[in-house]
């Protein structure tokens, strides 16, 4: 089988050479496409159910040694076919070397016994574009985690062109913001990395559910508190990053350990093929619904406080209003878009108000809602010039709502998604919403609906018992930072 296409004459010093193949992998090609065929035959035979009209977006997959996580990452056999991207995107975690920010190599095409894949011009962009990465030699010469997937990817995928990253201690927000403009239908974004290492058999699957729950509900503040849960934390936590963003749906496609491969059950290793479904008609992917920017979110962040201000009689200071002033003339801010500002006071609510629909520009929405939720929230007391300077803002920008339709609710329950899904409740006159940011006070779905059914005024356990109208929207949202 041809995997790729002839690529001209390429010095073999701008090849990153395959540093782990006999060791990770087979070596020989017919080997290894015997391994992948062989592993992909017990891989079919998983029964996972796809999200219905919608379209793979990512997938995160181990790199251990194919002896030991071979099986799990031939379950993307199960989403991939031929020519079905012709980019991938992949992010794995510095394992040897050390380094902060983003590492992009300035190879020309990465090498494996299955052929050479040629880099993506994004991945020279990036570099370029962004002081956040940089190409790193030593990496290259000794990161397993990005090499190990490949061979997968080429046998399922054959024809792809390929953006390497590895990832040490770095922004999270900045990293996903530089990878979300490179994503369109033909960009599959990968996620290299293992779960938990060197437990007990019964601890590591134990450890495992939760960090696997804490995927699929895409609950980055659980995540980043645990310790020992995955050696890709970062890359997991861009992933989620831009799922919440985008609206993707998560599905579990296997879960195993060493300990149930190759190895003891004294100390084993977790690992997780876990697939991304997008592009329904739940998602506005109108130009009025584009994703900003980090950087535009924190002059909206800004806007909101320096309102707040000016209503208490206080100024900005001259430089940051117009520098402020400058920011605000960015045309994506004269777009239309339903707005939440909140207030938190030591992490507590201190107020948050907004509009549902996009009846005005985002920088109207931003300050009139800045306001609202300050001075005109029922539940709260005006803001005081006191409370000023301890009170944090948090903008959110809301996607068009869309209705949700269901049967019961049980069909309820089991089409909302945790951490995605803002939803708006409505019976006759009576209606109320809960931003996503709330599932992370409440995360059944069960108790998200019954409080939600009594800040609209209606029975706790009226979405058992009634029919209601339901719609959902995703949110974007920006914390202040201080």
């Amino acid at each position: 089988m041809i995997c790729f296409p002839f690529i001209g004459r390429v010095h073999a010093d701008n090849i990153r050479s395959p540093v782990w193949a006999g060791r990770f992998y087979p070596s020989q090609r017919a080997e290894l496409e015997l391994t992948i065929d062989r592993l992909t035959r017990q891989a079919e035979s998983t029964q996972v159910q796809i999200p219905s009209h919608k379209s793979l977006k990512a997938l995160i997959l181990p790199h251990a040694g194919y002896i030991f996580s071979g099986l799990t990452a031939a379950h993307a056999s199960l989403v991939l076919k031929k020519n079905q991207f012709s980019k991938v995107i992949l992010l794995a975690a510095d394992h040897h070397v050390g380094f902060s920010g983003g590492v992009i190599s300035d190879v020309t095409a990465y090498e494996t016994p299955l052929g050479r894949i040629m880099l993506h011009d994004d991945a020279s962009k990036l570099r370029r574009q962004s002081k956040t990465f940089q190409a790193l030699p030593a990496s290259d010469r000794r990161e397993h985690s990005l090499e190990v997937v490949l061979p997968f990817l080429q046998r399922y995928l054959e024809e792809f062109e390929l953006v390497p990253i590895v990832l040490g201690p770095c922004h999270i927000g900045r990293i996903a913001e530089s990878i979300d403009p490179l994503l369109d239908p033909n960009t599959l974004l990968v996620v290299s990395s293992d779960l938990s290492h060197y437990r007990s058999y019964s601890n590591a699957v134990a450890m495992d559910k939760e960090t696997i729950d804490m995927i699929l509900n895409l609950d980055a503040d659980k995540l980043i508190k645990r310790k020992n849960i995955a050696c890709g934390i970062r890359p997991l936590l861009v992933l989620i990053n831009l799922a919440r963003l985008h609206g993707w749906q998560p599905v579990l496609l296997h879960y195993s350990n060493s300990g149930d491969t190759a190895g003891d059950r004294s100390k084993v290793v977790g690992y997780s093929a876990i697939a991304f479904f997008g592009g329904s008609s739940m998602q506005n992917n109108s130009d009025s619904a584009q994703p900003l920017s980090h950087g535009q979110g924190q002059v909206l962040v800004k806007l909101a406080r320096q309102t707040v201000m000016e209503r208490l009689g206080r100024k900005m200071a001259d430089a940051e209003a117009d520098a402020l002033a400058v920011d605000l003339t960015d045309i994506d801010f004269q777009v239309r878009r339903g707005t939440f500002v909140t207030l938190h006071i030591d992490g507590q609510l201190r107020g948050c108000i907004g509009s549902l629909s996009a009846r005005e520009s985002i920088i109207d929405s931003v300050k009139h809602n800045a306001i609202n939720a300050a001075f005109h929230d029922p539940r709260f007391s005006p803001l005081t010039t006191e409370e000023l300077d301890t009170v944090d803002f948090e903008v959110s920008l809301l996607s068009e709502p869309q209705p949700l339709e269901y049967r019961d609710s049980e069909d309820l329950l089991s089409k909302l998604r945790v951490n995605v899904d803002g939803v708006i409740l409505r019976k006759g006159s009576n209606s109320a919403t809960y931003l996503p940011q709330v599932w992370k006070q409440l995360p059944r779905p069960e108790d998200f609906l019954s409080h939600l059914c009594k800040k609209a005024g209606l029975s706790f356990n009226s979405w058992k018992k009634t029919p209601l109208e339901i719609l959902i929207y995703q949110v974007q949202y920006f914390a202040e930072e201080k």
